[in-house]
């Protein structure tokens, strides 16, 4: 029987994969888990962004409840979640598909963490951090995306989708990236499905703007 598995691992690859690679996937998992908004706005005094505004614990809310300066360094915070279990993915030298799972990890940790009874943000800041390491080129173009939908729209919610939905697209046109196809459809439907009461608002016309009055 042991040698039956040690063949099965063997045909699958794995024996040359030490087992503190897959370590690396439930601690990214931690790292995404950790919640930069609440600690941010604990550290400076501000507003738990539970407890103000749409109720999210996003650097878009923390920064319109606690003020720019929290909203920029929750911003960093959550984007360095995504992008430093994957550079170490990455400097391991693992496959794509351990990457993949790695950078879905520290994504699925911000959105479900387990600090917070698995209710956290909508992922934008983290899934960020994760795919501006993996495809820097199809990052910086849906980043592009965002901008553009923000500047005609003046909804960061609407904008964030519409890029979510971008970045497979550009990640089909570069062949070194397609592999991470699948891990940029996963993210893109995740934050889509997360944005669902901004979905709703937006029907509703009652969803804040850019420079607009807080609803």
């Amino acid at each position: 029987m042991p040698c039956f598995f040690i063949l099965k691992w063997r045909a699958l690859g794995l024996m040359h994969i030490p087992v503190l690679y897959y370590l690396l996937i439930p601690a990214a998992y931690l790292l995404g888990s950790v919640p930069t908004g609440v600690l941010v706005t604990r550290a400076y005094g501000g507003v738990d962004p539970r407890k103000a505004g749409s109720g999210n614990i996003g650097a878009t809310n923390v920064g319109r409840t606690s003020g720019k300066l929290a909203g920029i360094l929750t911003l960093a915070g959550d984007v360095l979640k995504g992008a430093i279990p994957v550079l170490i993915a990455i400097s391991l030298g693992l496959d794509s598909i351990l990457i993949s799972l790695t950078g879905l990890a520290a994504f699925l940790g911000h959105i479900f963490p387990v600090f917070l009874g698995f209710r956290g943000g909508k992922g934008v800041a983290t899934a960020l951090g994760v795919m501006t390491v993996i495809s820097p080129a199809a990052t910086i173009l849906s980043a592009l995306v965002f901008v553009l939908a923000a500047a005609i729209k003046r909804y960061v919610s609407l904008a964030s989708m519409i890029a979510a939905a971008s970045l497979p697209i550009f990640l089909s046109f570069l062949h070194r990236d397609r592999p991470y196809m699948p891990l940029a459809i996963a993210i893109a439907v995740l934050i889509i499905a997360k944005h669902k009461d901004n979905i709703k608002r937006l029907a509703n016309g009652a969803e804040n703007r850019i420079g607009g009055p807080k609803g």
